[in-house]
């Protein structure tokens, strides 16, 4: 059975590749929209934990994506926040959203405070030199081309690079606290307030420290731990629909390429299966052998589809290494699971069909 149905697979090549490439393009449009959605989310939550500090502190119904809500807060709230018991550093951060060509979060920061969380790794150039100097990451520079002393416009304010650092640190681009919330339309605010603390274990002595603090009993404050365990795809907002609607339009294209390949297969063999069914062929045996075809054009198109997947990443990562791209094992078997359960879908109608025809009428057949 096997070599009829490798047999039939090649006697028709060009429908044969046709539906190997529908199976293959539904499993890069799963893997693809997965890759960046989930990159994104657990690339900032990488970058977060990079930036040093322990807590973190939010305005009152802040949203915990920090980049959404502006600056609402003085950042003086940063000195309150410093002088309290087992507060090694706090400091002030504004985030905003930069809309203009890539979409991409810009960090305004006061360099001293923000630095006294873990230093900056320095590549070239060195911190601030005015209002209108910034600091951005390796990847940014290489993405960019970009070097120290390069002009770059964003919110329509032309900035030169100050300083490379390297990765890993929050965000990309980092511009001077006041620069940035005056930008904003908020001079002297900021979004959200990082704190590293002496000692690990007085984390929750500071927590409640700022809860008793006046005028910042009703602030949102979490360990970074509890931060990192709400970056998850699934707390972002919409990423499940994006997601099932991608896989829904991806599952119906390979089913209908494939449906389509196979009932025509059947009905171009109709001799033949009058034949099989003459010689003893059962019912499960001409839909076994349908299905099986199905599967094979399926396997092909998936091992296809991981392998374009991933030469996907490798030039995504040359020619946008800030673009995060992540593929992983789980998804990978996912996508596969859901391309061949459609492919197999796909060809159960025509396997039924083949299997109920007649022989007589079928060794008539022209």
């Amino acid at each position: 059975m096997n070599k009829l149905v490798v047999g039939n697979v090649l006697y028709r090549p060009v429908r044969t590749a046709i539906s190997i490439f529908a199976v293959a393009i539904e499993v890069i449009m799963i893997l693809s929209v997965v890759a960046i959605m989930v990159g994104i989310v657990q690339g900032a939550a990488t970058e977060t934990s990079g930036i040093g500090a322990d807590i973190i502190v939010q305005p009152p119904n802040a949203s915990f994506i920090s980049s959404v809500g502006g600056a609402p807060v003085p950042a003086k709230v940063a000195d309150v926040l410093a002088k309290l018991p087992h507060v090694a550093a706090a400091s002030p951060v504004a985030v905003d959203l930069n809309l203009s060509g890539a979409v991409q979060s810009l960090d305004g920061i006061d360099f001293s405070s923000y630095n006294a969380l873990r230093p900056f790794v320095f590549l070239a150039g060195g911190p601030f030199t005015g209002p209108d100097s910034i600091i951005v990451d390796d990847l940014y520079a290489r993405s960019h081309h970009v070097t120290v002393g390069s002009p770059i416009r964003l919110m329509n304010h032309e900035f030169h690079v100050s300083g490379i650092v390297e990765h890993g640190k929050g965000a990309r681009v980092f511009l001077p606290l006041q620069t940035l919330s005056t930008l904003m339309g908020t001079p002297g605010n900021a979004s959200l307030f990082y704190i590293r603390s002496d000692n690990n274990k007085y984390e929750q002595n500071i927590i409640d420290e700022i809860h008793s603090t006046p005028g910042l009993a009703s602030y949102k404050v979490q360990t970074l731990a509890e931060w990192m365990s709400m970056m998850t795809p699934e707390h972002l907002p919409g990423f499940n629909i994006a997601l099932n609607t991608v896989i829904v339009i991806a599952v119906i294209v390979g089913f209908l390429v494939i449906f389509q390949s196979m009932y025509t297969a059947v009905m171009e063999r109709t001799r033949e299966i009058g034949i099989l069914k003459s010689l003893g062929g059962s019912k499960l045996y001409i839909v076994n052998l349908v299905v099986r075809e199905a599967a094979l054009l399926a396997l092909v198109g998936i091992g296809l589809g991981l392998a374009l997947s991933q030469l996907l990443k490798v030039l995504l990562a040359a020619k946008f290494p800030t673009l995060p791209y992540m593929l992983t094992t789980h998804w990978r078997l996912e996508a596969s699971g859901i391309a061949l359960a459609g492919a197999i879908l796909g060809a159960l109608y025509p396997a039924w069909a083949a299997a109920r025809k007649d022989p007589i009428d079928a060794l008539a057949y022209e």
